[in-house]
C-alpha cells in the first residue's frame, strides 16, 4: 500500500512536471473586459505545426500574421508558419477581419476551442490588438513542445480613441533605434499615437526646405547646464537631427504597429533654436543663441512680423509633408508675451486688428490668439488638425482646436464645457519626468515632482461634474516624457516602466472595471517581457527582486 502510495505520489509529480504550460488570459495589461472560460471546449495545444491563417489579398492582416508569430517565438521559442488562405484555416489561428461586426473600430474578440484559435476586429487595428493580448498571455518559456490556450471567450475595447505617449528629442537627442524601441513599447501597451517633440529651445531636430541654418545652427548647443540649472555647464557641444528618410522610415514603422505619430513644432514660444538660426524671426533681432539651459526663455517668435508666417507656413508645409496623420501640435504653452508689449511690429499688428484687453485677457494674449487661429485655418486647408497646450484656451482661440490638457485637469474640464476636444495629461499624475519614489536620494535626478505607478492607476480623465456633451469632448490621455534629465535610452525606459502598464488600463478599462491591487498582480507577467526584451524598468512594485539582484555586486 506505501509503495502503491508513493508510486501514484510519483506520477502525479511527473505528470506536473511534463505537462504543457498555460497561457493566461487573466494576467494581461490591460485586461480584457470580458474572459468567459469554457471548460466544455477543451484547449487548444499550441506547436511549431500550428499555423497563423489570414485571408489572401490583405497586406495588413499578412503583416499582423507575421507579428504574431514573431511575437510568439520571442514568448515560446515556438516557429509557427503564417499561411494565407481564402476562406478560414483550420486547426489553427485564424486571423479575421469582419468590416460588418458589431465591435468598436479597435475593439477584438478571441475565441480558443481544442480545434483552434480565432481573432477578429472591425479593423485590422482591433486584430493586432487582440495579438497583442494573445501575445501577453503567454508564458516566457526558454524552449517549449507545445502550450496550451486554454479554451475561453474574450473581448476588449478601448475606452478612449486617442491613447497616447510623448516623446521629447529635443532637450536630448534619441537615436533612430530607440525611437523605434519606443513604439514597440507603445505597441506592447495597446497606445495608438506617438507624441513626438521635435522642437525647443534647446534643439531643432529636423530639416526645412529652404532654411539651412535650422540644422547647421539649430540643432547644435554649445554646451549644456548641469544639474537642476546650477551656475555651472559641461562645456561639451550637444546635437543632432533627423533627415527627411529617417522621418519617413520612422513613421511607416509606426504606422504598421497602428501608431500614428504626431508632431510638435512649439510656436511662438520655445523657438530659441530657430531664433539663433534665423534672428530675424524674433522682435529683438537678437543676437540668439540655441537654449543651453532649461526652462521658459523670454524670446519667442514675433507676431507683428509677416516674415515669421512665411516661416511658420513653410515649415508646417514639411511637417505634413512628413508626418500623414490627422493631428498638427503647434504647442503654444509657455509663451512669455513680453517681447510683444514692447515690440512695434506686434503692436502695429494689434492696432491693425483692433485687438483690446476684455474679460481678464490682454490684448497681448489676444493676439496669440490671432497667431493660433491663423495657423490653424492654414493645416485646416491642408485638411490637418491643430492640438495645443491648455494655454490656448486663455487667447480665445478657436473650439476647431484640440487642447492637451497639463496644468492639471481642470483646464481640460474647462476646454469641453466649452466645446474643445480635450486630450487629458495632467502633469499631476502624466508626466513620467517626475520621481516615482519620494525617496528621490536613491532615484536618478528627475526634474521633480512624484507620481508612482498607483498615482498613475488612479488618474480619472473624466471629470464627474460634467455634462454628458462635454464627456464625449473628452477624447484620449497621454503621458508625457520631457527629457531635461533624461539622456539615454536606459534611463527613458526606467521612467516609462511600468508606468505604461498603469496608464494602458486608465486608457482601455471603464472606471468600474480598475482594480489596482489586481493590477499589480497581473504586472507580474508583463515584468517578464521587461525582461526578455532587456529593458530597463523601475522595480517599485517588486522591491524584493531588486534587492536579490543588488546582491549580486
Amino acid at each position: 500500500m506505501k509503495r502503491s502510495f508513493l508510486l501514484s505520489l510519483l506520477m502525479m509529480v511527473i505528470a506536473a512536471a511534463s505537462a504543457a504550460p498555460k497561457a493566461d488570459y487573466a494576467k494581461v495589461v490591460p485586461v480584457p473586459d470580458k474572459i468567459v472560460p469554457n471548460a466544455k471546449g477543451g484547449s487548444y495545444e499550441l506547436s511549431a505545426s500550428t499555423r497563423i491563417y489570414y485571408t489572401s489579398g490583405q497586406a495588413d492582416m499578412a503583416r499582423n500574421a507575421q507579428f504574431l508569430a514573431q511575437y510568439i517565438k520571442d514568448m515560446t521559442k515556438l516557429s509557427l508558419t503564417p499561411a494565407a488562405v481564402k476562406g478560414k484555416g483550420k486547426d489553427g489561428i485564424s486571423l479575421v477581419l469582419a468590416p460588418k461586426a458589431k465591435l468598436a473600430p479597435e475593439a477584438y474578440e478571441i475565441s480558443v476551442d481544442r480545434k483552434g484559435v480565432t481573432i477578429t476586429g472591425k479593423t485590422a487595428a482591433g486584430v493586432f490588438y487582440g495579438i497583442q493580448t494573445l501575445r501577453k498571455s503567454l508564458p516566457v518559456l526558454q524552449s517549449a513542445g507545445t502550450v496550451e490556450l486554454p479554451a475561453a471567450h474574450v473581448e476588449a475595447a478601448p475606452r478612449f480613441g486617442y491613447r497616447g505617449m510623448m516623446l521629447d528629442c529635443s532637450r536630448h537627442f534619441f537615436p533612430v533605434k530607440f525611437v523605434k524601441e519606443y513604439i514597440d513599447l507603445i505597441a506592447l501597451h495597446n497606445m495608438n499615437r506617438l507624441h513626438w517633440h521635435i522642437s525647443d529651445d534647446q534643439g531643432w531636430r529636423f530639416s526645412v526646405p529652404g532654411y539651412p541654418k535650422l540644422t547647421e545652427v539649430g540643432s547644435k548647443r554649445a554646451q549644456t547646464v548641469l544639474g537642476h540649472n546650477s551656475e555651472v555647464e559641461d562645456g561639451t557641444p550637444y546635437g543632432g537631427y533627423y533627415t527627411d528618410d529617417e522621418i519617413r522610415d520612422i513613421v511607416k514603422y509606426a504606422a504598421e504597429r497602428y501608431i500614428t505619430i504626431v508632431p510638435e513644432v512649439d510656436m511662438p514660444g520655445h523657438m530659441m533654436a530657430a531664433l539663433a538660426s534665423y534672428p530675424e524671426l524674433g522682435c529683438t533681432g537678437g543676437p540668439y543663441k540655441t537654449g543651453e539651459y532649461w526652462g521658459v526663455y523670454r524670446d519667442i517668435l514675433c507676431a507683428g512680423n509677416e516674415k515669421v508666417y512665411s516661416f511658420i507656413k513653410d515649415v508646417l508645409d514639411h511637417v505634413c509633408d512628413l508626418f500623414p496623420g490627422q493631428y498638427i501640435h503647434i504647442g503654444g504653452d509657455e509663451s512669455p508675451r513680453v517681447r510683444w508689449e514692447h515690440c512695434p511690429k506686434c503692436q502695429a499688428m494689434i492696432a491693425k486688428l483692433g485687438l483690446k484687453d476684455k474679460d481678464g485677457q490682454a490684448k497681448e494674449a489676444l493676439l496669440q490668439g490671432y497667431f493660433a487661429n491663423r495657423v490653424q485655418k492654414y493645416l485646416e486647408t491642408k485638411g490637418r488638425r491643430v492640438i495645443g497646450w491648455d494655454e490656448l484656451l486663455g487667447c480665445d482661440v478657436d473650439t476647431s482646436a484640440t487642447i492637451m490638457s497639463w496644468r492639471g485637469a481642470e483646464p481640460g474640464a474647462k476646454g469641453a464645457a466649452l466645446g474643445h476636444d480635450v486630450i487629458m495629461s495632467p502633469s499631476t499624475s502624466l508626466y513620467f519626468d517626475h520621481y516615482q519614489s519620494k525617496n528621490t536620494g536613491e532615484e536618478p535626478m528627475a526634474i521633480g515632482g512624484f507620481s508612482d505607478v498607483k498615482n498613475v492607476y488612479n488618474a480619472e480623465p473624466v471629470a464627474p461634474e460634467l455634462d454628458a456633451k462635454a464627456k464625449a469632448h473628452i477624447i484620449g490621455v497621454q503621458a508625457n516624457l520631457w527629457t531635461e534629465y533624461i539622456a539615454s535610452p536606459n534611463y527613458a525606459e526606467y521612467m516609462v516602466l511600468p508606468r505604461m502598464a498603469a496608464l494602458s488600463e486608465v486608457q482601455w478599462l471603464q472606471p468600474s472595471e480598475k482594480n489596482y491591487d489586481a493590477f499589480v498582480k497581473r504586472t507580474d507577467s508583463l515584468r517578464h517581457i521587461y525582461e526578455l526584451y532587456g529593458y530597463t524598468y523601475a522595480h517599485h512594485l517588486w522591491p524584493d527582486e531588486f534587492r536579490k539582484e543588488a546582491k549580486k555586486y
